[in-house]
């Protein structure tokens, strides 16, 4: 995933902590490990996102945004 998550609307289609199920919104900010989304800061490395129509295992993602993008 070399795309910026930032501005972007996302959904956590499954996580291993089942209240964070159905979280929707815009991605406000992304670390190296959290990512927040509706004003929710999210573990990574426990969530699947939906995002652009893909689906997104957070351990695929579990880097700081500027070391995921760069080609």
């Amino acid at each position: 995933m070399k795309k910026e998550l930032i501005g972007k609307i996302a959904e956590v289609i499954d996580s291993k902590n089942k209240v964070n199920i159905g979280i929707k919104g815009v991605v406000e900010d992304e670390t190296k490990n959290t990512i927040k989304i509706g004003g929710k800061i999210l573990l990574k490395n426990i969530v699947t996102l939906s995002v652009f129509d893909q689906t997104i295992h957070g351990n695929a993602i579990n880097k700081r945004p500027e070391e995921r993008i760069k080609k």
